[in-house]
This record gives C-alpha cells, structure tokens and sequence, in this order.
C-alpha cells in the first residue's frame, strides 16, 4: 500500500496558509473576477493580478481556478441541480476531476472555493496519474454517498492518455463490483468533449466543461463539506 499523499507540498504552507496571503489571495480572487466579468482575457488578467499582488505560480494557479465571471458564476449554478434531483438519475463524471480533488481533500492539502462555488485544487496528474493513500477511500465516499442520493446509474470517463488510467479503470471496475456501485467505467481521448455533449447530469469542476454543460451536479462540494474533515479549505470570500 502506497503511503504518498495527494496535493500538498513543502511550500505550501507558506503560500497559503497564512492568514494575510489568503486576504491578498481574496482580494485577488475579487479583482480577477471583476476583470473576467468585463471581457478580459483570462491569461492577461491572471498576469496583471498575478503581479499585483506577488503571486507565485502556484498561487496564481489557485487565483485562476478560484475566479470566474460573473455570467459564468450566473450560467453555472443556474444549471446547477440539487441532491434530492439525482434520484433516479444517471449522472456522468469527469473522472480524474472529481478524484483527484478528493485524494487532495482527504489528505490536508489546500483546496479552493472559488468564486462559482465549485472547488479546485492546484495538483494534477501531469501525464501520469499515481495512486495515493486515500485513493480508495475516496473512491468509496463517492460509491456510498451516490447510493444515498439513490442515482440510478454513473458513467466514469478517464482521460485515456493519461499513463495509468487503465489500472485505475480496473481499480475502480473491481470497487464497484465489490460494493455494488452500479458504474460504469470509460476511458476516452477527451472526457472534457463527451462530458459537454451528454444530455445527463454532469459532475465536474472544469470551467470548460461546466460552461457548456445542460445540468451539473456540485459533487466535490458535496462531499468536501461533509466527508473530508481533513481538508485545508481556501475561500474566495
């Protein structure tokens, strides 16, 4: 069993778990937002936040996941269903999304609210997912806590060039045979595309994605707030 932990680095801690760094990082998130909502680019705007307030890439990768527009944050919780409307339903999920969040959550590295109310974190799997110690529990959070909101049926995708992805379709294939999660598990060259394109209930934090997304489902909110007691959580505000 692997004792690695997901998200959490040396300088973390510094970066942003100080109390003024995560004011400065609020009041970039605001900045950033207003920018955004004005039709700036998201590149220059992350740039001249960025500089403004010294961040490092590390940190501007929080302020970019943690801002949005203020007609994204409108579209995308307008779209937004609640957990009693998952009865009965299929939901699809962006698989490296939602897990690789959790894995962070579960293991005290720093994860972001942003500004849309969806969480980021400020890890990824650079071409290569590896598991963690808590890959199978939080596996098993999403198993137990889709089963409570009686969802009839979920649809994994996995980005299919990611080095790895087939052990851990096969991970989660004997999961959900062991626990009678009733899944099923995809690999594809680009999940962001199908998961745009599906008529079903989509779970993911992806800006992309949940720009053009019919219906969503806030999961990795969801969970976080109720399940990973352990997270370090930054708020936009």
């Amino acid at each position: 069993m692997t004792t690695r932990n997901r998200g959490k680095e040396g300088s973390d801690d510094r970066l942003f778990g100080d109390l003024k760094m995560q004011q400065s990082l609020k009041e970039a998130v605001k900045d950033m937002c207003y920018l955004r909502s004005r039709g700036f680019a998201e590149k220059s705007s992350v740039q001249l936040v960025g500089n403004r307030y010294k961040l490092n890439a590390r940190q501007q990768k929080a302020l970019q996941g943690m801002s949005c527009s203020e007609q994204q944050r409108i579209l995308r919780n307008t779209y937004t269903v609640t957990p009693k409307q998952l009865k009965d339903q299929t939901i699809v999920i962006d698989g490296f999304n939602l897990l690789i969040i959790l894995e962070s959550a579960l293991s005290g590295a720093y994860v972001f609210k942003g500004a849309d109310g969806y969480y980021r974190d400020v890890s990824g799997v650079h071409g290569t997912y590896k598991r963690v110690q808590k890959t199978e529990e939080a596996i098993q959070i999403v198993g137990n806590a889709l089963n409570e909101l009686e969802v009839t049926s979920v649809h994994w995708y996995f980005d299919a060039p990611v080095s790895n992805s087939g052990r851990l379709k096969t991970l989660f294939r004997e999961t959900a045979a062991q626990y009678h999660f009733p899944w099923k598990i995809d690999l594809v060259n680009n999940p962001d595309k199908v998961l745009a394109e599906s008529n079903h209930i989509v779970v993911s934090s992806d800006a992309w994605v949940l720009d053009r997304a019919q219906k969503n489902f806030n999961l990795a909110a969801y969970l976080i707030e109720r399940c990973c007691k352990e997270a370090n959580i930054i708020f936009s505000e």
